[in-house]
């Protein structure tokens, strides 16, 4: 199996994830299906097929946490430099509209583009790595062909 990389702020995300959902998540949600059977008829109780449709996506995700888990390959940013590379946090310009951005490269499953946290196979981070400060880089983006300037490269 491929390896998943991933950095050490968004493994320590699953692991919280995966602890709240063992030991919050997973009992409320049986408490709820037992206070549900206790109602009678199971086939007419909304409550329990509520209750039985939260547990099983909880199951789900305890177990999409476990295996993303089991093949991470966590990376410390802090022991990286010079050109862009999974876990840099970019500064860039849009050098058509002047607008400042910064961006994090990050795994697939700690992506947040809200929270500044790039996905390493989004076309905007493919076109980043490998460039270095004052680089400018196009990108084809749903949205239309971009350019933009690498202001500076961190690796905190």
């Amino acid at each position: 199996m491929e390896k998943i990389l991933i950095t050490r702020a968004g493994f320590t995300a699953l692991e919280t994830e995966l602890k709240t959902l063992k030991s919050k998540e997973r009992p409320a949600v049986i408490q709820a299906i037992a206070e549900a059977r206790e109602l009678g008829d199971l086939k007419e109780n909304a409550e329990y097929h509520s209750a039985r449709e939260k547990q099983g996506f909880i199951e789900g995700r305890i177990k999409e946490i476990e295996a993303v888990m089991s093949l991470a390959e966590v990376i410390d940013p802090t022991k990286l430099s010079g050109a862009v590379k999974f876990g840099a946090t970019v500064k860039v310009v849009d050098e058509d509209t002047d607008e400042e951005k910064t961006w994090q490269i990050v795994g697939e499953h700690e992506a947040n583009i809200d929270k500044g946290l790039l996905n390493i196979k989004s076309p905007i981070a493919r076109a980043l790595i490998g460039k270095e400060e004052g680089d400018s880089v196009e990108v084809r983006t749903p949205g239309g062909e971009k350019s933009y300037e690498i202001l500076s490269i961190d690796y905190k």
